[in-house]
């Protein structure tokens, strides 16, 4: 069970936009804090692309494929 307030879909969306909006403008400082962190951000997202494009995970590369043991 959720603890506080959950917004879910697009109204939870909505609201993280609006509060990284609002801090942007509050606080400049933030700013540059934001901007690096997107920067890297793109960066990881598109080495992880790259590499699982370039060497998909296979089935034989799976060592234990039912860890739970589950029938």
């Amino acid at each position: 069970m959720p603890v506080g307030n959950s917004f879910k879909g697009r109204t939870g969306l909505l609201i993280a936009v609006a509060v990284v909006i609002a801090l942007l403008i509050g606080f400049p400082a933030y700013r540059w804090f934001f901007l690096i962190s997107l920067g890297l951000g793109i960066v990881v997202a598109a080495i992880l692309f790259l590499w699982h494009k370039l060497r998909p995970v296979r089935a034989e590369d799976i060592e234990d494929k039912r860890p739970l043991k589950l029938d």
